[in-house]
């Protein structure tokens, strides 16, 4: 009994010893050097908060509203609107954002949604090509070609009378 508690024991032992992980510092770089790195890369995790700057809100009854606020990090966020389908009066909602982008850029959109749908405005925003656009070439002759077989067969059935027979048992 003694000599197989020795032999768990020393397969306990040697798995945990084989189970630990390897660190490999063959690039070059010291210990101290490699722990600093790993401080720094989880010390760039942790989640920075930005002061609220502004941070004002209207709801009067009716369904009406607007916000109005900015951040420390330079988000701002300007919205007002109305509830839809209200009696001779404007609705749908119409605002604004702007942040900065990490290239140091300030993007912006301007924004109106109501009864025309949602309609954004920025010079972020990709453009659709012109329309309508020309029409390329092997399109064109695609459509003529289609034209002519239409054509060739409305003349190849008017000038013969097909007569059908339905064979009913």
């Amino acid at each position: 009994k003694a000599s197989n508690m020795k032999t768990i024991a020393f397969s306990c032992l040697f798995a945990l010893a084989f189970a630990r992980p390897q660190n490999n510092y063959n690039d070059g770089n010291s210990v101290q050097e490699v722990t600093a790195a790993r401080s720094s890369s989880v010390s760039s995790q942790i989640p920075i908060f930005h002061n609220i700057l502004r941070d004002d809100r209207i709801n009067p009854e009716g369904g009406s509203y607007s916000f109005d606020f900015e951040t420390s990090n330079g988000i701002v966020r300007q919205e007002a609107g109305s509830a839809l389908n209200v009696a001779n009066a404007p609705t749908g909602q119409q605002g604004s954002v702007s942040f900065p982008l990490p290239n140091g850029e300030i993007f912006t959109l301007k924004f109106v949604a109501n009864e025309n749908g949602y309609q954004p405005e920025s010079p972020f925003l990709p453009v659709a090509p012109e329309f309508p656009h020309p029409i390329p070439q092997f399109v064109l002759d695609q459509i003529a070609f289609a034209e002519q077989q239409k054509a060739e067969q409305a003349r190849s059935t008017s000038g013969s009378e097909q007569s059908v027979t339905y064979n009913v048992q």
